[in-house]
């Protein structure tokens, strides 16, 4: 048995985190179908791509905690939300979500910096770049959805295109500090 490196109140925020990962992973699944059935094929494979990679941080967080000692708490997940309206809303309401993550996000880094836990404060930052990324790109979805929809008088053809893009669209964002010139 290995000795506890990580405090109570870490464990504890980390295994809320880790539902809250979890939580995240069923929403991807399930705006992800309610666009497969709305008939965008591409749309649904980007956001099912992001189920995937929402268990892996669910996953990452579990292995962390175990491995500093800790143990981990399975716990039930809320229902996703109700299906969006349109494909704005639904990209708004992800959008939404990543923020609200990334604020959770900060305050495991806040209580690691305030512990000095400096093993769970590194852990964490590559949880903060990863929430900075992921709303970049989700933030860059809706700019392309917008140019996409425009007005909304000339029809959603442009839709289709978009569709298409997604369905091999990277699943990482642009990072500012890597940009060059």
């Amino acid at each position: 048995m290995m000795s506890k490196r990580i405090s109570d109140k870490m464990e504890k925020i980390l295994n809320k985190q880790m539902t809250m990962e979890a939580y995240q992973s069923q929403v991807y699944l399930s705006y992800g179908s309610w666009a497969e059935v709305n008939g965008y094929p591409g749309i649904a494979s980007f956001l099912y791509g992001h189920m995937q990679e929402e268990r892996e941080h669910m996953f990452k967080i579990l292995k962390y905690i175990n491995e500093r000692g800790g143990a981990t708490k399975i716990e039930a997940i809320n229902e996703p939300p109700a299906n969006p309206k349109d494909l704005g809303d639904c990209f708004q309401k992800i959008l939404q979500h990543e923020i609200d993550n990334s604020k959770e996000i900060d305050k495991i880094v806040n209580l690691a910096h305030e512990e000095k836990d400096w093993s769970t404060f590194s852990f964490g930052q590559w949880f903060v770049q990863e929430q900075i990324e992921e709303e970049a790109l989700i933030n860059d979805v809706i700019d392309k959805y917008n140019l996409a929809a425009g007005d909304g008088k000339g029809g959603n053809s442009n839709l289709y295109d978009m569709d298409k893009d997604l369905a091999s669209a990277s699943q990482e964002g642009d990072m500012p500090r890597e940009e060059t010139i």
